[in-house]
C-alpha cells in the first residue's frame, strides 16, 4: 500500500531489511532493494544476503554496506557496484558490533570510517579509491569503538563503544585535525573522559554540527552537581562550547543503542519506538505497537540486532523495519 495520514501503516516485506534510507519519497535499503509511494518493493538482481546480517546507506552519497555485525567481513558498493570488501580485526569481534560510518567530510569527499587493522584504531579511508587519509604512526587508546557517526557537516565523527568493566563510552574527533595528524584520532578527544563517565554511553547522535546528544542506561539519578552525564539520562553536548547544554533524566525507559534526531527530539529505540524532547528528557509521543529489537547496549556476548530505522529528512515519517513488513509512522 501507499503512504497515507494514519498514524502507523504497514509495508510488506519478502525478507527484513538489513539497512534503511529515504532518497526522497523512496526507501532504499543498503542490499539494492527500494519501495515508492505504492509500497511497491523492487530487487535488484545483485542484492546482498548471507552472510551479511547488517547494513548502513551513507545519506550524503550513492555509497552504502552491508557487513556481519558481530563478524570481521563487509562490502562496501556504490549504488549496486561492488568498490571493495571491508574487513575489521577479529578481536573480541563476536562481541560487539562492527564499527562503521558512510558520508561526507567538509571538503565533500565521501569516505568510510571504519577499524580496518585494530580494534582500538579509527581510520577514515577515501571511499571511492581506499585511500587511507589518516596513515601515520599511531598510539590507539585501550578501548573499543563500535557505533560510529558523521556530524552533519562532516566536521566531527561520534565513536561510541566501551572498554573493559565492560562499560560504555563516547568519544568526539575532528576529522580535520585528524586528516592532518592522525594521532588526535588516539586520544581523548574533544568530548572530555570525565563529562561522561557516571553513566554509561548507550547511544548518541548529531543534532546539528555542534550539537551532540548521548544517552546513558543503567540507574538514574537526578541533580546536576557535577559536570558528568549521571545514569539514566538525556545529554545535549555543545562541541564549541565544551558543556552540557541540557542534562535530563530518561524517566520513562532505558535509551537502547540507536538515536535518530528530528529538530530538537530525538527517536529512542528499545522495544518500540518513543520520541524525546532533548531539552526536557520528557516522553513526547510512544508507538507501542510497533515493536523493535530490546538492545541496551552495542556490546554483550548475548547478540540482539541492531534496530533498523531511517527518519524522513523533512522529520514526518519514520520507517522501522520488521520482519514482515516495514512500519511507517506519521510523526506529531
Amino acid at each position: 500500500m501507499g503512504w497515507s495520514s494514519m498514524t502507523v501503516e504497514s509495508i510488506p516485506v519478502e525478507a527484513e531489511p538489513k539497512a534503511l534510507v529515504w532518497q526522497g519519497d523512496e526507501l532504499v535499503s543498503g542490499c539494492g532493494r527500494r519501495w515508492g509511494r505504492d509500497g511497491v518493493e523492487r530487487t535488484v538482481a545483485s542484492a546482498w544476503s548471507f552472510p551479511f546480517d547488517a547494513g548502513i546507506t551513507s545519506v550524503s552519497g550513492p555509497y552504502s554496506a552491508v557487513y556481519q555485525e558481530r563478524g570481521i567481513e563487509g562490502v562496501l558498493l556504490e549504488r549496486e557496484r561492488v568498490v571493495r570488501e571491508l574487513n575489521r580485526s577479529d578481536y573480541q569481534a563476536e562481541n560487539y558490533d562492527y564499527p562503521l560510518a558512510l558520508g561526507a567530510l567538509g571538503d565533500g569527499r565521501e569516505v568510510v570510517v571504519h577499524c580496518p587493522d585494530e580494534y582500538n584504531m579509527l581510520e577514515i579511508e577515501d571511499a571511492a579509491s581506499g585511500e587511507r587519509l589518516t596513515a601515520g604512526t599511531r598510539e590507539p587508546r585501550d578501548v573499543f569503538h563500535s557505533r560510529l557517526s558523521l556530524s552533519p557537516d562532516g566536521r566531527y565523527l561520534l565513536a561510541v563503544g566501551w572498554f573493559w568493566h565492560p562499560f560504555g563510552v563516547a568519544m568526539v574527533y575532528d576529522t580535520a585535525l585528524a586528516l592532518t595528524d592522525p594521532a588526535t584520532l588516539d586520544g581523548e578527544g574533544l568530548l572530555p573522559t570525565e563529562a561522561v563517565m557516571n553513566g554509561e554511553v548507550t547511544a548518541g547522535c548529531w543534532l546539528d554540527g555542534d550539537r551532540l546528544v548521548l544517552a546513558t542506561g543503567g540507574e538514574g539519578r537526578s541533580g546536576e552537581e557535577d559536570s558528568t552525564l549521571p545514569a539514566r539520562h538525556l545529554g545535549v553536548w555543545s562541541v564549541s562550547e565544551g558543556r552540557w547544554l541540557h542534562r535530563n533524566l530518561i524517566a520513562d525507559a532505558e535509551p537502547g543503542v540507536l538515536l535518530l534526531p528530528r529538530g530538537d527530539h530525538v527517536i529512542s529505540l528499545l522495544g518500540h519506538p518513543r520520541l524525546l524532547d532533548t531539552a526536557t528528557g520528557r516522553l513526547v509521543a510512544e508507538w507501542p505497537e510497533v515493536g523493535v529489537p530490546v538492545k541496551a547496549t552495542c556490546f554483550g556476548v548475548t547478540h540482539i540486532p541492531s534496530p533498523v530505522a531511517a527518519l524522513h529528512p523533512d522529520g514526518t515519517r519514520l520507517a522501522i523495519a520488521q520482519a514482515e513488513s516495514i512500519a511507517l509512522i506519521t510523526l506529531p
